[in-house]
């Protein structure tokens, strides 16, 4: 659905959500303070909504707005930066209107009732990214991926990835350190559910796929890597869908939180992509989660940002307002189960701050890590009017978080872990930040092993990147 635009009182971080957000070429970044470490060479890029209106009207949720792509490029020179809306078939067609058109997550199509069943559902290409060799993919949940070049971030379309067919391609790949392969999935429905799990080449070119049929049409935005297994968690959320079907009700309205059907965790063997254990245990839901790994015993552990009941869904709604109401804390939890059997051994919560975006080094993923970066909110922040307002650095050894303090009124994006060229036992945390006392966005490089300092740079970007979900590292 959507609403009028009117004037409210809208919290500071707001501008970075509301603002549609303008494009710039590739521009040379202004040193702020401190310099750029001489082993942080490649390319940053982040995904989210760069424009949540369109002809004085509002999307109905943040999941809605179309996709924009940030690009920072570390070389010898300097730091270029780059920022591009994802020109998407949707994205030209309401553009060129001016007005609100297709179906989205949040979002019935515009007109009457009986103009609305052939309008296609927008893929908005807003989620997430993943760097091959030779371009960039643009991610979102329901449908293909978008292809953009690497350096300068224009749109080349959309890409079948030799083998996705009309199948939908997931917004949390995950790439194999030790082998490079990429696993991902999707979800379709039909005659009945299928979760459709992927494994593609280092090019990102699927080699095989397999699918799993579901028990109903749930929402699984990520999964996990544990070892030789992927596993998923399907929390009870079901989709109505007669009212979606009809045209009634947008997707994230007809989706109904059902706890009595728990959550359902599958585990699939990464060779052969079949299904090795399926059990039910107590709900939850969760969006993201952390890292994986199998134990000696043969046990797997996996983290999840864990949430007690489905309210985060319109706790986003709402961001997409300017002003939260809806109270959604997730915190840090580790599952730990029998991969064979099933059996689910441990289920406790780590960490009891409200956190989110959990991220681990890439080269540790699927394999024992000691350190998970997260964003969360700060000690004193009021969880039910702030965005996330500071990243973190926890530490599953001691069970200590160590904190970067940004400052009041700074609103950073999901951390991204760079390992340096030069060292391997360095690593580099980059976010982007909102500050809104100079309505200004920033790019901020911290030592991964020390959050707690100042960071070792802060560069200027050209214009306000709004507030978005998910980023990736690409080595020079």
């Amino acid at each position: 659905m959507t609403a009028t635009l009117r004037p409210v009182q809208t919290p500071a971080w707001a501008t970075a959500v509301l603002q549609p957000a303008q494009e710039f070429s590739p521009t040379s970044l202004t040193v702020l303070s401190g310099a750029i470490p001489a082993g942080l060479r490649g390319s940053l890029y982040r995904n989210g909504p760069a424009t949540l209106e369109r002809g004085g009207q509002r999307m109905g949720h943040w999941f809605d707005g179309d996709g924009g792509i940030l690009g920072i490029h570390f070389t010898d020179a300097g730091a270029t930066g780059v920022y591009r809306y994802v020109q998407t078939a949707g994205y030209q067609l309401e553009e060129k209107a001016g007005r609100l058109i297709l179906a989205g997550y949040g979002m019935v199509p515009s007109g009457p009732l009986w103009q609305r069943f052939n309008k296609d559902v927008k893929n908005v290409a807003n989620t997430s990214v993943i760097a091959l060799p030779d371009k960039l993919l643009a991610l979102w949940e329901g449908g293909k991926p978008h292809a953009l070049t690497l350096d300068t971030l224009e749109t080349v379309g959309l890409d079948d990835l030799d083998g996705l067919k009309q199948r939908p391609y997931s917004a949390h790949p995950k790439r194999d350190p030790k082998t490079g392969a990429i696993f991902n999935f999707g979800v379709s429905t039909g005659a009945k559910s299928l979760l459709h799990v992927y494994c593609s080449d280092a090019s990102g070119k699927i080699q095989r796929q397999n699918a799993i049929p579901l028990s109903g049409l749930s929402l699984i935005h990520d999964f996990a890597i544990a070892g030789k297994y992927l596993v998923f968690c399907i929390p009870p959320v079901r989709l109505d869908v007669l009212p979606l079907l009809a045209r009634i009700k947008s997707y994230s309205e007809a989706l109904l939180w059902q706890p009595d059907k728990g959550t359902e965790i599958l585990v699939v063997d990464q060779e052969t992509l079949e299904v090795v254990s399926r059990t039910t245990t107590d709900p939850w839901y969760q969006w993201h989660f952390g890292n994986g790994y199998q134990l000696l015993d043969g046990s797997i552990t996996i983290e999840i940002c864990r949430y007690p009941d489905f309210q985060t869904n319109q706790r986003l709604r709402e961001v997409s307002t300017g002003s939260t109401q809806t109270v959604a804390v997730a915190t840090l939890w580790h599952l730990r189960l029998d991969p064979i059997l099933g059996n689910v051994l441990e289920n406790q919560q780590v960490l009891d701050r409200s956190c989110e975006f959990p991220v681990t080094q890439p080269q540790d993923l699927g394999q024992p890590s000691r350190y998970t970066y997260l964003s969360i909110h700060c000690q004193a922040t009021d969880v039910q009017s702030e965005v996330y307002d500071a990243i973190a650095r926890f530490d599953h050894q001691t069970g200590t978080l160590t904190e970067a303090n940004l400052g009041a009124q700074r609103y950073p994006m999901e951390p991204i872990y760079a390992p340096d060229a030069q060292n391997s036992d360095q690593g580099w945390i980059l976010t982007v930040v909102y500050d809104d006392a100079i309505n200004a966005s920033e790019v901020w490089i911290f030592d991964a092993d020390h959050l707690d300092y100042e960071p070792v740079c802060r560069l200027a970007l050209p214009a306000i990147v709004p507030i978005g979900f998910h980023g990736t590292w690409k080595p020079a």
